[in-house]
């Protein structure tokens, strides 16, 4: 039985919502012990004779793991883009410690066997935990849903047709009621599908100077209204992948209000870009839904802080080069983001908009809490999955230097600040800054 003490470090607590100096005892691969300075910290009695190893954290930060709900891993089909080696590389390098990933693969997570497969390598390849979700409909068609019965007994956490939105809701109704009865978590994705196909910009003045087809971040508030109206009658677990718009807020707040069991997320694009950015046409800026308005994007800060929106992910999407290197309208959607999340992150602490702890409770307590994970806290008992980070380091991110096999991500020249020093998985070192 191995034990470790993290000393010197400053400990963020999601749970708490506190920024403490202090040390954990990680013994057997949990955290055995949580030492602070309310606690009658004495380091003079933590002896490294008592530890088989003793990490300084030299007055960094030492938070849970980032769990991260909505990652592509483009296996199988398109390994070119993104392997589980390679994401999990990654999301070590960004303090990540638990991928959520996505069934939009080729072909589709909508088998166990497909299921299967996919646990299977991610054992084998990533060395961070990885945790599969499987498509609700077969094919991501939105005519049948899928076995989910058997998926869940193969591992899957979670079900969404990603950004295939189910336009049949008797199909979508059907599956919400067989995934209640199971107990299942559905993730959608609020869109009118009509209107905003095809679109590639948020409209308004500027989408128009630029001659973008452009989508009313009404789409978004009609389709969760739909959404949340579903859920009412069906009495499902859902959670909305991304709410990016101000006007999604107030259906959001009324469904939480009146004790629908809704949850909603936002990517950290959305928190930290804004529609301007597409202004010199480049293609890494080309996300879904589209980069919204100024407005939209502090509105969006502000439901996070608040606790309104739970979850910040990366909705880390891999494109290769070709599918990138095409005018803006024709470029596929997606960034990569396992890498940028928490430094992009850090603008929002910097700017004082989000606290370290209201991020990580977002980043990692949230959606630990919603897959029914004991991972995403600072608390004896809880999985060891930890990182260390610098908030305060200064970079200029250089996309070359990504672990990503693409490299896709719209922060390239970027000056950031917040750097992953370490991130340990079950207590265990999965990567190590050089």
């Amino acid at each position: 039985m191995s034990t470790t003490l993290f000393k010197n470090a400053k400990l963020i607590d999601p749970e708490a919502g506190t920024v403490t100096s202090g040390a954990v005892v990680v013994r057997n691969g949990k955290i055995a012990d949580v030492l602070t300075q309310n606690t009658d910290l004495d380091e003079d009695t933590l002896a490294p004779v008592n530890f088989d190893h003793v990490i300084d954290c030299n007055r960094k930060h030492l938070a849970p793991g980032i769990v991260d709900i909505g990652v592509k891993v483009c296996e199988p089909g398109e390994r070119h883009k993104e392997s589980f080696g390679s994401a999990g590389l990654a999301a070590a390098a960004g303090g990540v410690t638990t991928m959520v990933t996505r069934p939009d693969t080729d072909p589709v997570i909508d088998n166990p066997e497909a299921l299967e497969f996919v646990i299977r390598r991610a054992r084998e390849a990533a060395p961070v935990n990885v945790l599969p979700m499987a498509a609700l409909t077969k094919g991501r068609a939105g005519r049948e849903m899928t076995e989910i019965g058997f998926l869940l007994d193969a591992g899957a956490v979670a079900f969404t047709d990603c950004d295939h939105v189910v336009g049949d809701t008797k199909v979508f109704g059907r599956a919400l009621t067989y995934a209640r009865s199971l107990g299942a978590l559905v993730l959608g994705h609020p869109q009118d599908p009509g209107l905003s196909a095809g679109a590639a910009a948020t409209s308004g003045k500027f989408a128009s100077l630029r001659g973008l087809s452009g989508v009313s971040p009404m789409a978004e508030r009609m389709g969760l209204d739909r959404d949340i109206a579903m859920i009412e009658m069906t009495g499902a677990k859902y959670h909305a992948d991304q709410i990016t718009a101000a006007r999604a807020l107030p259906p959001l707040e009324r469904a939480k209000q009146n004790g629908f069991d809704i949850t909603a997320g936002t990517s950290i694009h959305h928190l930290t870009l804004n529609a301007l950015d597409v202004a010199d046409y480049r293609t890494f800026f080309k996300i879904k839904p589209p980069l919204r308005d100024e407005e939209d994007r502090l509105a969006i800060a502000e439901a996070v802080a608040s606790g309104l929106i739970d979850v910040i992910s990366s909705m880390h999407t891999p494109q290769d080069e070709e599918s990138k290197r095409l005018p803006f309208e024709a470029a596929a959607s997606g960034a990569v983001a396992l890498e940028t999340l928490l430094p992009a992150a850090m603008r929002l602490f910097h700017s004082d908009h989000i606290t370290l702890p209201q991020l990580w409770r977002a980043m990692s307590l949230n959606p630990a809490k919603r897959l029914g994970l004991d991972c995403g806290r600072l608390a004896p008992g809880a999985p060891a999955d930890l990182v260390l980070f610098d908030p305060h380091a200064p970079f200029v991110m250089d996309r070359a230097t990504l672990h990503s096999k693409s490299r896709n991500t719209p922060f390239d020249g970027a000056r950031m600040q917040g750097k992953v020093l370490a991130t340990y998985v079950a207590g265990k070192s999965v990567y190590k800054k050089q």
